[in-house]
């Protein structure tokens, strides 16, 4: 073996060893992120009095399905459920449509005042999400909307994060893919539908998915807006459902509620997830 072949050698597995502790710490932090899912599932599916002697394995203890059942049955999870799936694809929705054409709008079209009205949305960025409630609460007292799906959508729809996201997306369009579409004679109009958002894709999936995630897991406007129980939604229906001392007395059955909620949460995820780091990618930076 020649003297060059040696010294080369090292420099090939130097690659391959940082490649191998790269993957090993996403290994360890991957576990660390999913043992408390698996420990929530297991939970779920163990009896209550089980539970009571021990909490600390990853596997069902006196399997059983008694705790899923029981919140399925118990309060009104279904509709609570629909509730949830109504509100959150309605926002998700209606956040992506006003999201693209402000940001269609902010990237592409010149107007008046843009320099200044652009950073006062951004400027919603700073603003406590809490520090809206107390107007939030009062406007839609006064135009009685409270317990209607409408007070549960609508303070959700004014994204400024989405704006930023669309905005920063379409202006890395090729300027010329919009001026072809011109010279054929399309509309502004139809060039935001027809080019624009079709090209877009990849950056409302990702939003769409954030939008989605957030709006699910919504508790405390919610709260605070739904006070009849036939409106609540997932998350404050079940949290409706909690006894006193649930956590030492019930806790498989507290689990339960848990997997309830998340479930439809992670099979988005495994459905969407190569759409979602695509997005994050590009929303970072990155092609």
């Amino acid at each position: 073996m020649s003297q060059t072949a040696v010294k080369a050698t090292p420099r090939l597995l130097k690659p391959k060893v940082k490649q191998t502790l790269f993957l090993s710490l996403l290994s360890v932090f991957a576990a660390i992120w999913i043992l408390p899912l698996i420990w929530m599932f297991s939970l779920a599916f163990s009896s209550n009095e089980a539970l009571q002697i021990s909490t600390n394995s990853l596997t069902p203890v006196d399997p059983t399905a008694e705790n899923l059942i029981a919140v399925i049955q118990g309060g009104m999870t279904p509709r609570w459920m629909l509730n949830s799936v109504i509100v959150t694809g309605f926002t998700t929705l209606s956040t992506l449509i006003l999201s693209a054409m402000a940001g269609y709008a902010f990237a592409r079209i010149p107007f008046r005042g843009k320099k200044i009205v652009y950073p006062l949305v951004l400027a919603g960025l700073m603003v406590p999400r809490e520090a809206m409630f107390i107007p939030l609460f009062l406007m839609f007292a006064e135009a009685d909307y409270h317990n209607t799906y409408e007070a549960l959508m609508l303070p959700r729809i004014a994204a400024p994060l989405g704006v930023f996201i669309m905005t920063q997306f379409m202006a890395a369009i090729p300027m010329e893919i919009e001026e072809a579409s011109r010279v054929d004679g399309a509309s502004r109009w139809r060039t935001f539908w027809s080019v624009m958002v079709p090209m877009s894709v990849p950056a409302m999936t990702a939003l769409g998915i954030f939008t989605y995630i957030l709006t699910w897991n919504d508790f405390l406007w919610p709260l605070v807006s739904a006070t009849q129980r036939e409106m609540f939604t997932i998350t404050t229906g079940l949290a409706s459902l909690q006894g006193n001392f649930a956590q030492a007395t019930e806790l498989g059955s507290l689990m339960a509620r848990g997997v309830i909620a998340s479930l439809p949460l992670l099979i988005l995820f495994f459905i969407f997830q190569k759409q979602l780091v695509r997005g994050i990618s590009i929303g970072s930076g990155g092609k």
